[in-house]
């Protein structure tokens, strides 16, 4: 079972994101790359979760060494789905990788997504010059 305090904690994130995403003009009609982050202080853990992760159908990213705020170092991957803004979906992945996460000993650092303009001419733009980079 999850740590249902985190999982509740998320799920208001969850829809946090999306309001603040919806208020910003994103359109709520596009698919979102969503970045679900995981850390460890072991790189052992942090792979054993991402083949975990990539065994439930999410692609996984390289392991990157981070800084935290006290200094000290961890290493941290994102694993990624691309879904509609679906708090309900969201929120099941939330569930599933924060089990997994604590199964495995690493830590579950949220998610995050990008706007997506719904004027984008084409595929390759998902954000205007004002939004560039603006990621919640």
């Amino acid at each position: 079972m999850a740590n249902r305090a985190l999982v509740e904690e998320q799920c208001e994130d969850t829809r946090l994101i999306i309001e603040e995403l919806l208020e910003d003009g994103s359109d709520p009609h596009a698919l979102y790359t969503i970045e679900h982050h995981l850390s460890a202080e072991k790189f052992e853990a942090l792979e054993q979760a991402a083949v975990e992760a990539f065994k439930l159908g999410f692609e996984v990213t390289d392991a990157e060494e981070l800084e935290i705020e006290d200094g000290s170092l961890v290493m941290g991957c994102d694993v990624i789905s691309e879904v509609g803004l679906n708090a309900e979906l969201i929120d099941t992945q939330v569930e599933q990788l924060v089990a997994l996460a604590e199964r495995c000993g690493v830590n579950y650092d949220g998610w995050g997504t990008y706007f997506e303009d719904p004027n984008a001419d084409d595929e390759g733009s998902d954000f205007s010059d004002d939004d560039e980079g603006k990621r919640h």
